[in-house]
């Protein structure tokens, strides 16, 4: 049995991706504990609020360090993959450094956040072969990097998902798209 850790920080919707695992017939572990996080076949990282407030988690539970070490595939899920860039513009905070890129907000002539389904384009890695509708809930977003796996339209072109060596992020929330989201998280689970 596969054994999938997701990190619980208390910044993230662990709970959606917890149940998006079991509906696959897997039980993930919820933890914050280091060791548990090191020990894992599989780490998920997920995220929603606000940057600067889960990066001050990250710090006071001493998870910074542990997650930028890691060697297992680690997904990153909306805010987690925004966490695991070089620096937010959401309160202006340096994240993880693991994707040389900055996260951004959206323009103000845009309707923020951005919300609901939207294409995605498909590159390579967990995303080869997928293009579909995703569901996504953000304010800020990653441009186009040469770590980008996907993309997506709202406005401009941005990063739907990004790969970086074991690192994937998902700026959409997999766990509440469905079918796609699905097929995404089982092709994580076979890296």
């Amino acid at each position: 049995m596969k054994n999938i850790v997701i990190i619980d920080y208390g910044a993230g919707n662990v709970k959606s991706v917890n149940f998006a695992f079991q509906r696959l017939g897997f039980e993930p572990v919820l933890s914050h504990d280091p060791v548990v996080i090191k020990n894992a076949d599989y780490v998920v990282f997920p995220g929603v609020g606000h940057a600067k407030s889960a990066m001050e988690q990250l710090k006071t539970k001493n998870l910074v360090k542990v997650i930028q070490e890691l060697r297992q595939p680690v997904l990153g899920v909306c805010l987690g993959m925004q966490l695991m860039c070089r620096f937010s513009e959401e309160g202006n905070v340096d994240g993880l450094g693991i994707f040389d890129v900055d996260v951004v907000r959206f323009d103000d002539q845009l309707k923020v956040p951005h919300m609901g389904w939207n294409d995605l384009q498909n590159g390579d890695s967990l995303m080869n072969d997928i293009s579909d509708q995703a569901y996504f809930v953000h304010s800020y977003y990653v441009p186009l990097t040469n770590e980008t796996m996907a993309t997506c339209h709202y406005g401009i072109s941005f990063s739907a998902a990004l790969a970086k060596d074991n690192f994937y992020g998902c700026q959409f929330h997999p766990e509440k798209s469905g079918e796609i989201g699905e097929r995404i998280l089982k092709r994580f689970l076979e890296l």
